[in-house]
């Protein structure tokens, strides 16, 4: 048994990433049986699950949505929030309830909670139930563990460095769109932020290897990748080799696969090179995120983010004026500890100036163990959820008008699958990252079509293909 340490968790020492190739262990042991997964997070959560997808694949087991029928449940988590936190917790009370009745059911979870010491100890002592635990370095170890699972609580959560595997397998979620990790932990310790911890320190995969499972998923036929990291634009900084983002950016663009996106950025480390690559090839797409968290100097100071509202804003009217049609949305916080009214207004202001095509918001949560946690808090929830709301009613104008620029435009639109709203319409993406609801056939699914656009809301758009206009 292996128990998490956040210490351990925030060392970086002068240990050296280590390049393995990871071992795919195939068995018919448990063929038949079923595997449910439920993944919270972000991009980088879900890509883990499509690797966990295949690990247990391989082991004989078959998805299923329906979670009583399960032999296995998988619950890959994200420590970012509270309220991930507890519908985590939540939905164990589901899956307790049952194993009274399922007995062998066997109950796995991994992903960024176990990272912290807290939950650990809490699954240890109070969810006995839940048979593994696993954590966001030893992805590849789940196969062994379920192999060798003894009907025993069995916690293997390491607070390391983190090290680079190679070789890795995947049950993607699409055969249109793909994610392609470049680089995995992060170094910038923002004081509110645990993805240090959970996550590891900076490390970069091998340009070649990036470019080999590029070149692979074009030769598949897939229509678009996105580049992912914690950090993404900081790629590279921790290889001894002359290598950035913006040049990997240019070689993964010149492999020719129809679209490139990459997520998600941190404004310290957006370069002019990167801006020019951007505007350099059509195929990347002018789709930028950019993290603000705060419109204020003095509490981006005590966030621990390296820039100034003035240099986050030269960065954004740069991007604006160089990159043809780009499209910017970005994350912001508010009840940071020391928020004052005058601090939210500044946030407002930079809103009202950035005008962003759309933005996750979030009112501050503590997480354990971080710098911010033990910052004095004084503003109230009340305050907060106020300063919340008025925050989306400014976001969502704007991105109202934003979309409202694209009625009776022909934009390309990559058609990803049938739409929610719509069962006779399909649905897909702009370049600019536009939700559209399309009135066209199913077989242009997978497809690059023009489509004109008739109808704006504030997070889609209506349009209607352009006969004969497949790209």
């Amino acid at each position: 048994m292996n128990l998490p340490n956040m210490k351990s968790a925030k060392i970086r020492g002068e240990k050296n990433v280590e390049y393995r190739n990871q071992e795919n262990l195939f068995s018919t042991q448990f063929e038949g049986k079923k595997y449910f997964i439920r993944t919270y997070g972000c991009q980088m959560n879900v890509h883990d699950s499509e690797e966990i997808c295949f690990i247990v694949e391989n082991l004989g087991f078959q998805k299923t949505e329906i979670l009583e029928e399960a032999d296995l449940v998988l619950l890959n988590t994200c420590a970012i929030r509270e309220n991930a936190h507890d519908k985590v917790f939540g939905y164990l009370g589901r899956v307790k309830h049952l194993k009274r009745n399922k007995p062998d059911l066997m109950v796995a979870i991994g992903g960024c909670m176990p990272q912290q010491e807290s939950v650990t100890k809490n699954i240890l002592e109070k969810h006995p139930y839940v048979d593994i635990v696993f954590g966001t370095h030893n992805i590849h170890e789940l196969s062994k563990m379920i192999l060798n699972h003894q009907k025993k609580q069995e916690i293997e959560v390491y607070s390391i460095e983190g090290n680079v595997y190679e070789n890795i397998f995947y049950k993607r979620d699409s055969k249109i769109t793909a994610w392609v990790n470049i680089m995995y932990g992060c170094d910038k310790f923002c004081t509110y932020c645990i993805v240090p911890y959970t996550r590891g320190k900076q490390r970069s995969r091998k340009m070649e290897d990036i470019l080999k499972e590029v070149y692979e998923l074009k030769e598949k036929g897939y229509q678009e990748i996105t580049l992912l990291g914690q950090n993404v634009n900081a790629y590279g900084k921790d290889l001894k080799k002359t290598l950035d983002f913006a040049t990997l950016l240019e070689k993964v663009a010149m492999i020719g696969i129809a679209r490139v996106r990459f997520v998600t950025s941190h404004p310290w480390d957006f370069t002019e090179k990167m801006i020019d690559i951007i505007a350099k090839y059509d195929n990347v797409m002018p789709y930028i995120h950019l993290p603000l968290q705060s419109g204020s100097s003095k509490i981006l100071k005590l966030m621990g983010r390296r820039y100034t509202t003035e240099e986050y804003l030269t960065l954004f009217h740069k991007m604006k004026e160089r990159i043809p049609n780009v499209a910017i949305t970005t994350d912001i916080i508010v009840g940071f500890p020391g928020e004052t009214e005058q601090d939210f207004m500044k946030t407002l202001e930079v809103v009202n100036t950035c005008k962003y095509d759309g933005a996750f918001t979030f009112i501050y949560s503590p997480r354990e163990g971080t710098p911010a946690s033990k910052m004095k808090d004084e503003v109230s929830d009340f305050v907060k959820e106020q300063r919340l709301q008025i925050l989306n009613e400014r976001i969502n104008q704007y991105s109202l008008e934003n979309n409202q620029k694209y009625i009776n435009k022909i934009v390309p639109v990559l058609i990803q699958g049938i739409s929610e709203k719509d069962k006779n319409k399909v649905y897909g993406y702009t370049d600019t990252m536009k939700l559209v609801n399309v009135n066209a056939e199913k077989n242009t699914i997978g497809t690059i079509i023009l489509v004109k656009i008739n109808a704006a809301k504030s997070f889609s758009l209506d349009g209607e293909i352009v006969i004969s206009t497949k790209v």
